[in-house]
């Protein structure tokens, strides 16, 4: 069933000159004019089509009309103002749901969440695996990807985009890196899953893998090279704005 849209802000007008019974005092509270408001009652009675104000010799008066209205009208403005709060709330709750892999976690988010946490304890966190998984449905405020950027979502990168190749021997492929020294996935002898199991791999010598040097970070990295690709911090704008999110990001980031 379509909605009929409502004129909200010329309700709002008639409810403050309801209370006042005076679009002098209305437009005070309102911080606008009297003409202003008389405006916004003509407009909304022409939409209405109804009358609903009546001025007498001792002022202003309702109508049968308006009166008729005006309760309902009110908790209507009471459900809004409670729809509000309640949006607000969740914006400042204290639950983070996180996409991330899991290798990425295990080197390199886990020690830093938990530095986070014993600063902030009141704070609750869901982690789920990321394989490109839907923020609506998941209902997530961030994500970490191994990616070339953002794409269409905002976002920030950890660290500079570069590798290490750890091992020697034949190349280890993974999804990140499927093509290492020119080789393809079905022709190298090894194919792992993730990174993390790309440098079990290459550190039991199975093979060499080019590494992510953020997941070395607390090991010698060795020589890096540059790459086109870095973890990055994501999430859609409105996620990107809230004040939680600025706050983890600017924690993780050392912002």
């Amino acid at each position: 069933m379509k909605r009929t849209l409502l004129p909200l802000n010329a309700l709002r007008v008639f409810d403050a000159a309801a209370r006042h019974l005076s679009f002098t005092r209305a437009a005070d509270e309102l911080a606008v004019t009297p003409a202003a408001v008389g405006q916004q009652i003509r407009a909304l009675e022409d939409a209405l089509g109804v009358v609903l104000f009546r001025r007498t010799p001792k002022g202003l008066e309702l109508t049968d009309e308006a009166s008729a209205g005006l309760e309902a009208l009110r908790i209507g403005f009471l459900h809004f103002e409670d729809a509000v709060r309640a949006m607000q709330e969740g914006q400042s709750s204290l639950v983070y749901t996180i996409a991330c892999p899991r290798d990425f976690f295990a080197a390199w988010l886990a020690p830093r969440l938990a530095a986070f946490r014993a600063a902030n304890p009141e704070v609750r966190i869901n982690l789920v695996p990321d394989a490109g998984v839907d923020f609506t449905e998941a209902n997530l405020d961030l994500a970490v990807r191994w990616a070339e950027g953002p794409g269409d979502l905002e976002g920030t990168a950890l660290g500079e985009p570069s590798r290490v190749t750890v091992g020697e021997g034949p190349w280890i492929a993974w999804p990140g890196d499927p093509n290492p020294g020119g080789s393809n996935a079905e022709g190298a002898p090894l194919s792992v899953g993730d990174a993390g199991q790309a440098l079990a791999a290459a550190r039991s010598g199975l093979g060499r893998a080019r590494i992510p040097a953020l997941l070395l970070d607390n090991d010698d990295p060795g020589e890096r090279e540059p790459c086109r690709r870095a973890y990055w911090l994501v999430a859609p704008l409105p996620q990107w704005r809230q004040k939680k999110v600025k706050a983890l990001v600017a924690f993780l980031t050392g912002g």
